[in-house]
């Protein structure tokens, strides 16, 4: 044995984890999937979740972020480009998730003029969960070529040119006019430098072509975009100031002609995180642009597909949260330290349990919402997605970065190494926060719902204050709540207590009808009653972990 042959040896690490069924693994998953209605696509959810948690999946995943995105704005010859070049395991990962067809399956059925399958926002609720696992990066595209559909409904003649191409599963990344691909993409470009969340302060300047203006007819836009995401879709939903006010409109990269049209790319973004989708800033000089629906419409026409993307940033970031957790977990299994395994040290099983808590709470609300996006013909099912949508969005997408830090914590120096998928979920997660509006837009949202559509916030809050049971603790939890609601004076400088306690109390009350008694006992003691804290670890002196952890292990159905 040669003297270095030590440094060599690798012990008390933990296997990779990887060449796993992110379904079968997942049981707060697979319930949640079967109560909220999605149990017809078990078989299928079960061979996506082995495809995302493979090994050939981890390895395209880490490519497409240590190889970003790069804009080429000229050939070497100084012909105007505009294109983005991506690593091809970008490609990999979009042609995964398109053939799930997760960008558009809930809107298949459009193709046969048939009525939407049961069930079919929660099953790709779960596919986007695990696409999320998987690589969170391309999941841009994909939920806004999901999102834009509800809008290109709105104009008929567009939508009969645009659809077919949407909803096939086929993932096509040639630059190339759209007539010419078996699939498209579609992104979105809102904001402006001076506005951001406040679109009605856009300046991009939208005229009505030779032969006049009106719905469907094209406009010429002249001005910019801060933000515009996903710059090689094959067109964008962009906002612009028309003759008669704030308008949506349809900007395909190519012209009925097949000429190029005028998007010139000015740089990519440099981002924390979402590095292996780009997104850029973009100007318009002269770009042809369709007109969808009425001049001055433009928010109405566009809340739609904001109200998509705003679930599944909730999906995303409990996706991510879970497999930051599963990371923490597995790695405690296998990590012996002071001559124990980690995870039978009394205060790391206390830590993962607790983390585990949030887990579940979040899952459970998110596919709450998308079986409420399943049963919109119900009244209070729309009242329930009205509401929710920005408190699950607000309070999901907040917490997530803190436990997923606390879970790379878990791992120690191992976590923060940029090998691992830790660090990169850390730097990814954020984005879901700020994206398609951050937490005081949507405290805003959620206090306009109270003041101008106050039957739908009662009908939904009468929902959740009858799914609180028997329990004192959620039932005092609620109250104090809505004790809220009866101060208009200060509401909207509190909206944002009212959005966090109406998530935590339906959460807890959603853990206490459908999971096992340990985890609805110990969120609801620790989330809603108990002492003030800001870290994990604390208050489960009393609670089982052991089951809570048992269910959270990355484990067989």
């Amino acid at each position: 044995m040669g003297a270095n042959s030590f440094a060599r040896e690798v012990t008390n690490q933990s296997p990779l984890f990887e060449g796993i069924n992110l379904f079968t693994t997942d049981r707060a998953l697979r319930e949640a999937v079967v109560r909220e209605g999605g149990e017809r696509a078990i078989e299928s959810l079960t061979g996506f979740g082995g495809r995302c948690g493979s090994v050939e999946a981890a390895e395209h995943s880490r490519l497409a972020n240590a190889f970003p995105p790069q804009l080429k704005t000229y050939d070497r010859q100084g012909r105007r480009l505009d294109i983005v070049e991506f690593h091809p395991s970008y490609h990999a990962l979009m042609t995964m998730s398109c053939a799930e067809g997760l960008h558009a399956k809930v809107h298949e059925h459009l193709a046969q003029n048939g009525a939407s399958p049961p069930g079919i926002n929660v099953t790709r609720a779960a596919g986007f969960y695990m696409a999320a696992q998987m690589e969170a990066g391309h999941c841009c595209p994909i939920t806004m070529t999901n999102a834009c559909v509800p809008a290109l409904l709105q104009q008929a003649d567009l939508a009969e040119e645009w659809l077919p191409r949407i909803l096939s599963r086929a993932y096509d990344p040639a630059f190339k006019p759209a007539i010419d691909k078996t699939g498209v993409t579609v992104g979105m470009g809102m904001t402006e430098r001076q506005g951001g969340t406040d679109v009605r302060a856009n300046t991009t300047k939208a005229l009505p072509a030779q032969g006049g203006g009106g719905p469907g007819r094209e406009y010429v836009l002249t001005g910019h975009k801060w933000f515009m995401s996903a710059p090689m879709s094959d067109a964008f939903l962009v906002l612009a100031q028309a003759p008669k006010g704030l308008s949506c409109f349809l900007m395909p990269r190519f012209l009925p002609d097949g000429t190029v049209n005028a998007l010139h790319f000015q740089r990519l973004k440099d981002k924390l995180g979402n590095r292996s989708n780009a997104s850029s800033e973009v100007d318009f000089e002269g770009a042809s642009a369709w007109l969808i629906g009425e001049e001055g419409r433009g928010v109405p026409v566009i809340i739609e597909m904001v109200s998509a993307t705003r679930l599944d940033c909730a999906i995303s970031s409990a996706g991510m949260m879970r497999r930051a957790v599963a990371e923490a977990i597995h790695h405690a299994r296998y990590r012996t330290v002071f001559g124990k395994k980690l995870i039978d040290q009394p205060l790391m099983w206390q830590v993962l349990a607790d983390l585990a808590l949030d887990v579940e709470a979040a899952t459970a609300l998110v596919f709450r919402l998308a079986r409420a996006c399943d049963r919109q013909e119900d009244e209070r099912a729309r009242a329930w997605l009205r509401l929710m949508t920005p408190i699950t969005k607000y309070w999901v997408c907040k917490i997530a970065p803190a436990l997923v830090y606390e879970a790379m914590e878990c791992l120690g120096g191992n976590g923060y190494v940029e090998e691992g998928m830790l660090a990169r979920i850390y730097r990814e997660v954020p984005v879901n926060a700020i994206w398609e509006g951050s937490g005081n837009v949507m405290a805003l949202d959620l206090f306009r719902v109270l003041q101008r559509e106050p039957d739908v916030a009662a009908m939904a809050l009468e929902d959740l204050g009858a799914g609180l049971g028997e329990d004192r603790t959620l039932a005092a939890a609620f109250a104090q709540v809505q004790s809220i609601l009866h101060e208009p004076r200060t509401l909207d400088l509190r909206a944002r207590a009212l959005v966090e306690g109406l998530a935590r109390v339906a959460a807890g009350a959603l853990l206490r009808a459908h999971a096992p008694a340990a985890v609805a006992d110990a969120y609801i003691a620790t989330r809603l009653a108990g002492d003030f804290r800001q870290t994990w670890g604390q208050g489960l002196e009393k609670a089982d972990c052991q089951a809570i952890l048992n269910r959270a292990l990355p484990g067989p159905a």
